[in-house]
């Protein structure tokens, strides 16, 4: 068993770490040379056009696809050998929805990373999903097969799941795509819920009118990074033009209370 005293102090050390990332999908590049460091417990958003490579981003943190060079590390811990230290939401068109299966029981996925093929689940690992399933506010949906849910509850569904794992970092793909507006404000709650207590999350996101106000960091790609940063120091007309390859009106509003951070 390695020596806990060797592994990085999570306080201390940048929640992500990616240095010289680049991916490709035949001869096309997906990424191209992305440095990047991400400290903990903020929320991140990431934006970009269609195609740019926002889910191979996310994709390449947790180690699901092959690099062609670069290294990423988790909590300072190389993310092959980061075990347990992320947990990932994927898109809503990822999962089957007709699969015969409770809130719990997926809620309950989330602890089977830790347990032996041999051992049920324990009262703590109930203990935990009850936890989970209350930040997102879905345990009065428990015996509720996920085929039955709204568009929304499915979400929150899942990021209990990666709540359950334990995990001080949370990978989200695009969790607001196809909600309306009252269901994006209870996942931003619970995303916020989730920054409170001490997760680091980073989050594809696709509007540019509310990545000011929903994220704390913007990472702007299109195969290459083009800026990290505050919504203030990202949200630029003429980055947003060179990145979106035409022109954008970016009003005031758009860097708000959120700017500054």
């Amino acid at each position: 068993m390695s020596n806990p005293s060797s592994f990085p102090d999570p306080v201390q050390t940048p929640a992500i770490r990616i240095q010289n990332l680049t991916v490709s999908y035949g001869p096309k590049p997906a990424l191209l040379d992305i440095n990047l460091t991400i400290d903990p417990g903020l929320l991140v958003g990431v934006i970009g056009p269609n195609g740019s490579g926002k889910s191979t981003f996310v994709k390449s943190i947790l180690g699901f696809v092959k690099r062609d060079i670069g290294d990423v590390y988790i909590q300072g811990i190389p993310t092959e050998k980061a075990k347990g230290l992320v947990a990932y939401v994927p898109q809503r068109g990822a999962v089957d929805w007709d699969f015969p299966i409770t809130v719990r029981e997926v809620a309950l996925m989330g602890r089977y990373g830790d347990l032996p093929w041999y051992r049920q689940p324990s009262g703590k690992d109930h203990a935990i999903v009850d936890d989970a399933l209350e930040m997102v506010r879905m345990q009065e949906f428990s015996d509720r097969q996920i085929g039955q849910l709204s568009g929304g509850q499915q979400q929150r569904v899942f990021m209990a799941r990666a709540l359950a794992q334990g995990a001080d970092i949370l990978l989200l793909d695009e969790p607001f795509a196809g909600v309306d507006a009252a269901t994006e404000r209870a996942i931003l709650d619970v995303l916020d819920r989730a920054k409170e207590a001490g997760k680091t999350l980073v989050v594809v996101h696709h509007d540019l009118a509310t990545a000011a106000e929903y994220f704390d960091r913007l990472v702007l790609i299109k195969q290459r990074l083009y800026a990290y940063g505050t919504p203030a120091e990202v949200l630029h007309e003429d980055l947003l033009s060179e990145v979106y390859e035409g022109r954008l009106r970016v009003f005031a509003d758009l860097v708000g209370n959120r700017g500054d951070k």
